[in-house]
């Protein structure tokens, strides 16, 4: 009811009779009678309203509830009355509200944590949980259920909160379409319905929620091509769309959202090229369209938009060259992900401008050539070139690592599978103390490990496999606790195994097979109680394995002595590897007979003991390994019956018992 533009709402049901009675004492037969804001109130004051709100003296504009005209002094908007001890249940548009917020709840077929009960009518709905009013109309402007293990589809009815501006259902277990209705909110501002288990396309009327500044629909499965009318949402700032099986190219007018500031395409089916119009996307400080089947060129644009500081492109086939300059027109990068594609040429030595990198990703390209200087990245913390032909072959391939000295937050070094050459510089020693992995397997270098490698405390993963490395391993290696891999195989290696490997009690997988390792197996190796593979085969170890290595019950993936110059008899300790797959130590000069222990080994997938001089028979403890894949006894004295039991073993796919002395048929 709005009178001499007084707009009355919200009255509680006394005052609202009061007020009316006032308004209508206020016209004649002729038509109203011309009384002032101040005059009007007064009556209206007058009737039935107690308590001590407004005081005489005090201008009508300034009593509480009142809002004027700050002109004409006149009463120009909403009278909003409120009884201070009850709640403000509202009509019309409230009931609106309250009904669809009642039938979202309907579908929901699931409520693991039990909230959804108290939405109910003991108190105002504004007052349920995950719900905020505005304060003024009381009408619904966010709904916000985030990590409510929520589960069923989301109701159409969401599209009568015509006042939403925020609708928040991110890591729930929503599924269905996303409702059309939805393009039914004007005032919509961000919509996040991320981890969810949401299907369909994505309605193309969400191009009517103009005022979206933030669409968040990642980790669903999507469907369809990414709407083109999306260009018209021109505040849009954010848009995660990433872990969904949308298909179809990149629209050309994402080069119209000028205010974007995140666009997450990652992990879809997106096709064609990356768009040149994203170079009118000025604002733009995050791009990731990584695991795609985008084609054709890395579009130049991409390097001319300044304030980037995340660009992956990674796991697509995207081709062409980094641009020379590109330090120097994206100063502020932090994230170069560029893997997995077809880029050629080399790195551009203006990387090194980019001061503000923290991670440098250009693993599996055609990148060549030698490494420039990296001495200016001091914030650098991921460093992986892996699976490129970068490297020459020469002497001074390895330069490169002294300059990244100053990269004090170093983290990730892979290098693996280059043609480097070179020996490894000391000035390792002098790597950030942050350094967990060091990893140059594939390569041509040549020399020694440095000792300075202790210096690294913090290390984890240390692999050099496939290079021509020769030498001692230097026993200052135990001194790095927290080392978990430990792979040198394939190289020139020699000298005895470091007794101090013993110290590294976090060591999973110790890897030294295919060198020229001479004497003993320590028996201190045993106390590597996390190991759960260990190959030192094609060495030329010697002496007799020892019992408390060969019952060390962690191991599980893989024991490996094989090819090396062992003997004695296999240790009946063998017994406590109950978890493990692989177990081979053949091309030794092992003897004695098998040990029954070995039924105890029940996840056994591969047992190869040939090319020893193993006699007596096969144990039937053997029974009990049931899983073999792979029996290799060749090459031995074993005599005695086959036992039959073999036949029932329906895993086996390799059995060789030949050059034994069985009895009956082999």
């Amino acid at each position: 009811m709005c009178l001499m533009g007084l707009t009355v709402v919200h009255l509680e049901a006394s005052w609202a009779l009061a007020l009316a009675l006032t308004l209508l004492l206020s016209f004649t037969s002729q038509g109203p009678k011309s009384l002032g804001s101040a005059a009007l109130l007064d009556q209206f004051k007058a009737k039935n309203i107690t308590g001590d709100g407004d005081r005489n003296g005090v201008h009508f504009c300034q009593w509480h509830g009142v809002t004027c005209n700050r002109r004409h002094q006149r009463v120009m908007t909403k009278l909003e009355l409120q009884s201070p001890n009850k709640a403000n249940f509202g009509v019309g548009g409230n009931e609106t509200d309250q009904q669809a917020l009642l039938e979202f709840k309907a579908k929901i077929s699931s409520d693991q944590l039990g909230v959804m009960h108290l939405w109910n009518n003991s108190v105002h709905f504004c007052h349920w949980p995950g719900i905020t009013c505005s304060r003024r109309r009381q009408r619904v402007i966010e709904l916000d259920l985030q990590s409510w293990k929520l589960m069923g589809p989301i109701s159409p009815f969401i599209g009568n909160l015509s006042f939403l501006k925020v609708l928040n259902l991110q890591n729930n277990s929503f599924s269905n379409e996303i409702p059309q209705e939805v393009g039914r909110l004007r005032r919509l501002q961000e919509l996040k319905l991320s981890n969810n288990s949401i299907v369909g396309e994505i309605p193309s009327n969400i191009s009517s929620c103009s005022k979206l500044r933030v669409i968040e629909l990642s980790n669903n499965q999507l469907v369809g091509e990414i709407p083109v009318v999306i260009r018209s949402l021109a505040n849009l700032k954010v848009v995660y769309l990433y872990c969904n099986s949308l298909s179809g190219s990149i629209p050309l007018s994402f080069g119209n959202l000028t205010s974007l500031e995140i666009l997450s395409l990652a992990t879809n089916t997106l096709s064609r090229a990356i768009p040149e119009t994203l170079d009118q996307l000025a604002n733009l400080t995050f791009f990731s369209v990584e695991e795609n089947e985008l084609s054709g060129l890395v579009p130049s644009s991409l390097f001319n938009l300044s304030n980037l500081k995340t660009l992956d492109i990674g796991s697509n086939r995207i081709q062409g060259t980094l641009p020379w300059d590109l330090g120097f027109t994206i100063p502020s990068l932090e994230i170069l992900a560029v893997s997995n594609n077809q880029l050629t040429g080399t790195l551009p030595a203006s990387i090194s401008n980019a001061s503000n990198l923290l991670q440098l990703e250009v693993v599996l390209n055609k990148f060549t050539g030698n490494l420039p200087s990296f001495d200016k990245l001091e914030k650098l913390q991921w460093f992986a070139i892996a699976g490129n032909l970068l490297g020459s072959r020469g002497a001074d391939d390895l330069n490169f690592l002294c300059t990244l000295t100053n990269a004090t937050g170093l983290q990730v070094l892979n290098m693996n599978d280059n043609t480097f050459g070179g020996i490894i510089p000391e000035c390792i020693s002098n790597l950030s103390i942050n350094l967990e992995i060091f990893a140059i397997d594939g390569n041509e270098i040549w020399g020694k490990i440095p000792a300075g490698i202790g210096n690294l405390i913090n290390l984890e993963l240390i692999t050099t496999c496939n290079n021509q490395l020769s030498g001692h391993i230097p026993p200052i290696i135990g001194v790095l606790q927290k080392l978990q891999v430990f792979d040198v195989r394939e190289n020139s290696l020699s000298g005895s195994i470091p007794l101090s490997f013993g110290n590294l009690t976090m060591l999973i997988n110790l890897n030294l097979g295919h060198n020229n390792f001479q004497g003993i197996i320590p028996p201190s190796l045993s106390k590597c109680k996390s190991l759960i593979l260990l190959d030192l085969s094609n060495n030329n170890l010697t002496g007799s394995i020892p019992p408390e290595l060969a019952g060390l019950s962690s191991l599980s993936i893989a024991l490996n002595l094989s090819s090396n110059l062992l003997t004695g008899a296999l240790p009946t300790e063998v017994g406590n590897l109950k978890d493990l797959g692989a177990l081979d130590v053949s091309r030794n000069m092992l003897s004695g007979v098998l040990p029954s222990t070995l039924g105890s080994c029940i996840r056994l997938e591969k047992l190869v003991l040939g090319g020893n001089f193993i006699q007596g028979s096969i144990p039937n403890s053997l029974r009990s390994l049931r899983g073999l894949e792979v029996l290799e006894l060749s090459l031995n004295n074993l005599s005695g019956e086959i036992p039959d039991f073999l036949e029932s073993f329906g895993s086996l796919q390799i059995l060789n018992l030949s050059y034994n002395d069985f009895e009956g048929k082999q």
